[in-house]
């Protein structure tokens, strides 16, 4: 079982910078690929960045050059670095873990876990 805990959300003006934080526990060792979401209101939730074990990164376009995305393995922790906010990034955030293509990571048949989400507020 993998358990996901974001912090760091908050109210910050346009322009402002907020660092996200997604602390893994239980079986880490099944996550391969980690990433943030987000879902403002009346919005489908999307992609914003995702990272592998590998090291690769994306990014959705409209976040590309603001927020960059980090995976501690060491402390089992994902970050979202966000810098010149915009009020259109206002939203719950969510971290969310992709586990291992193998039969003991994927035994409860579930390929993927969330977060509970922290709300991010852009506004004067």
């Amino acid at each position: 079982q993998v358990q996901l805990l974001e912090s760091g959300g908050g109210l910050v003006q346009p322009g402002g910078s907020l660092t996200l934080s997604c602390a893994a526990s239980g079986d880490t060792v099944c996550i391969a690929s980690m990433a943030w979401y987000r879902q403002a209101p009346g919005n489908e939730r999307e992609l914003v960045a995702a990272v592998t074990n590998a090291g690769g990164a994306y990014y959705v376009d409209s976040v590309k050059d603001r927020f960059t995305i980090s995976r501690d393995n060491a402390k089992n922790t994902l970050y979202l670095q966000m810098n010149e906010l915009k009020p259109h990034d206002t939203a719950v955030y969510y971290c969310n873990a992709h586990f291992r293509n193998t039969d003991a990571c994927l035994s409860r048949g579930d390929l993927e876990v969330w977060g509970q989400g922290t709300l991010v507020t852009v506004s004067i």
